[in-house]
């Protein structure tokens, strides 16, 4: 099992490159399933939730090549329709493969997936949007079965802006007979790249990105060339770090309209921000100021960047509320922190981080992806070394993360035991 080995308090300085986007990359990836014709996926990160997705494509009946970060998936043979428990227990975005599979095929056996460090996570909002266009349910040792003679299109709202759930519906309501609607529909970036890339498969997918998406559906789906945007969960988590180190550095290929909320606290918390056609610079002086969070769906506040935005906090002057309101266990991060010299006090859903001078190494453990992220910030800015383990959680949402901080003068390395 890997660890990180982290020697903090050096400014991380220098030019980077965001990766492309893992929450974009991997519903396109699997609106693949949609037609047996080449698509061609550009700027893809290689990660570890990507591979995956792979497998998974490979076990559902396609050819993946792979080189650099362009993938092309291809037609082996005639696609299953049951998801294998051994891979969706795995990655819980695998879920997705049900819009596709029930739109083409009229049936679909998929894993129910349990829950997670952060939380439950229910695809229930996914089966409710099923059914209005038609599907039954049932459940069969442990999956979920649907079936649908023929999806027809209608008016669906969601009881809450479900990022997975609006995709999944998208992709089904490509194939369904008339027009849906999806009112209270996520509004995620991703959610809008995946809409571009359904139209250049020839599907007619309108407002995507925005509260209300209308798919016009019974097309006949082609293949496409796409290239995924920029990741804003990596471009945060480096924003962060940079500024956590009192640090000066420039993100090249990112996307400040993707991250306004984010950039609108940093520079609050005394950041200096400056952003372009593809680039965003910044740079932190003195100690940031304390400023609190509260977690949103788009355009607020991401969930995503709350534990890194916590580990920025704790070097703060002054104190501040954090505020998770999307998922029910998103604060294991905070005990390992505390560990660091961190001052937290989580009640509930609230953090208060009280912030320090400063922090000091320790040995922690990553538990999930983002709240890995965090600690590897907080390692960044502390005095003497950090050993991160578990850093395979950080591994399925960051490509190469110790190389590419290298790069900016971070003295990190990996280790495997």
């Amino acid at each position: 099992m890997d660890s990180f080995i982290i020697e903090g308090g050096r400014p991380l300085k220098g030019t980077l490159r965001v990766s492309g986007s893992k929450n974009a990359a991997l519903p396109i990836l699997i609106a693949t399933l949609l037609t047996d014709e080449a698509c061609e996926i550009d700027n893809v990160p290689n990660l570890r939730d990507i591979r995956t997705t792979f497998r998974l494509l490979e076990s559902l009946g396609k050819r993946i090549e792979y080189d650099g970060d362009a993938v092309r998936v291809l037609a082996r043979g005639r696609l299953e329709t049951r998801a294998p428990y051994e891979i969706v227990k795995q990655m819980r975005a695998s879920v997705l493969v049900a819009g596709p599979l029930l739109g083409r095929f009229g049936t679909v056996r998929v894993p129910i997936p349990g829950g997670c460090a952060i939380g439950m996570r229910p695809i229930d909002i996914h089966i409710s949007g099923f059914k209005a266009l038609g599907a039954t349910e049932h459940e069969e040792t442990g999956d979920a079965v649907l079936k649908a003679a023929r999806l027809k299109g209608r008016r669906v709202r969601l009881r809450f802006p479900s990022v997975g759930a609006t995709e999944n519906l998208m992709m089904a309501a490509c194939l369904a007979s008339g027009t849906t609607v999806i009112s209270n529909a996520a509004q995620e970036p991703e959610i809008e790249d995946l809409g571009a890339f359904l139209n250049k498969m020839g599907g007619e997918v309108i407002g995507a990105g925005t509260g209300v998406v209308t798919v016009k559906g019974d097309r006949r789906l082609r293949g496409g060339q796409h290239a995924v945007i920029p990741d804003r969960v990596e471009t945060g988590t480096l924003l962060l770090a940079v500024a956590a180190t009192g640090g000066s550095a420039r993100l090249e290929g990112a996307c400040a309209d993707h991250l306004k909320a984010v950039l609108d606290k940093l520079s609050a918390a005394g950041g200096r921000i400056r952003s372009g056609y593809g680039f965003i610079d910044v740079s932190m002086a003195s100690r940031p100021k304390a400023v609190g969070i509260k977690t949103l769906p788009h355009p607020g506040f991401p969930t995503d960047l709350q534990a890194p935005w916590m580990s920025l906090m704790c070097l703060a002057r002054g104190s501040c509320l954090v505020v998770e309101t999307v998922f029910e266990n998103r604060y294991l991060h905070a005990g390992e922190l505390v560990r660091m010299g961190a001052g937290i006090q989580v009640r509930g859903s609230v953090a208060r981080v009280s912030g320090r001078p400063s922090l000091s190494g320790a040995p922690v453990m990553a538990s999930d992806i983002r709240g890995g992220a965090a600690l590897v910030v907080a390692a960044l800015a502390a005095h003497g070394k950090t050993k991160i383990q578990r850093v395979y959680h950080i591994d399925r949402g960051y490509e190469r993360l110790e190389v590419r901080l290298r790069r900016l003068g971070a003295r990190i390395r990996r280790v495997r035991e």
